[in-house]
């Protein structure tokens, strides 16, 4: 029924994405700052008034990887690898409208967040502060 070409490519993309999974997400997650659910302007990029092609380039850059990364967790939802924290990386680089209120209820998740919190923690970072449900920031 399945090719062993079909079988072979799928074996390398879930080896690849676990193992990418596993060196590139406490990296990422160690990085974002505590208070980033609760500032609601956490980025800078894309917000001046002055356009310039680099600034573009950084955006343009973020959100492929930020897509990447989020095609990859999706992927990862049926394959080894760490999806759900892996869509939330990917959400936190992209630009859409809504993706605030997104990454809300996704890190709001007890496993989600006790997993987030425990990499976290294992690097010497503080905890991820997370505002209650009914404290909404604007997007």
């Amino acid at each position: 029924l399945i090719q062993p070409s079909v079988l072979a490519w799928s074996f390398g993309l879930s080896l690849i994405l676990f193992i990418g999974s596993l060196i590139i997400i406490p990296i990422l997650l160690t990085r974002m700052r505590s208070d980033y659910f609760i500032d609601s302007d956490n980025t800078t990029i894309g917000k001046s008034k002055h356009f310039s092609i680099t600034r573009g380039l950084v955006l343009v850059a973020k959100n492929m990887i930020g897509m990447i990364l989020l095609l990859s967790g999706l992927a990862m939802i049926v394959l080894p690898g760490q999806g759900v924290i892996t869509i939330l990386i990917g959400l936190s680089l992209l630009n859409f409208p809504g993706k605030r209120r997104l990454e809300l209820r996704i890190v709001r998740q007890r496993h989600v967040l006790d997993s987030v919190n425990w990499i976290r923690q294992r690097a010497g970072r503080p905890a991820l502060l997370v505002p209650d449900t009914d404290t909404e920031p604007q997007s």
